[in-house]
């Protein structure tokens, strides 16, 4: 088994760990890794409809963790 097929196995069993999240925030932090590891994987293996659906997904992931991180930034300033 080569690298680039461990780097894709990774990158699949870290998407299979999305769809157990509970949690938002623990969601979007696992959905990146996989997007980074499928941007890897996909370079690697010249894969290009993976590596462009991961390269759009990446900075989607990447933005609604920020909407989370903000959400509960004023939820706990309210409380104060």
């Amino acid at each position: 088994m080569s690298w680039t097929d461990l780097l894709g196995y990774a990158a699949s069993a870290m998407v299979l760990a999305t769809f157990c999240m509970s949690s938002m925030l623990y969601l979007r932090l696992v959905a990146v890794g996989s997007n980074i590891l499928f941007i890897l994987f996909g370079s690697m293996a010249h894969i290009h409809p993976v590596l462009l659906l991961h390269l759009v997904l990446l900075p989607v992931n990447l933005a609604r963790l920020m909407q989370i991180r903000v959400d509960a930034y004023q939820v706990l300033r309210r409380m104060l």
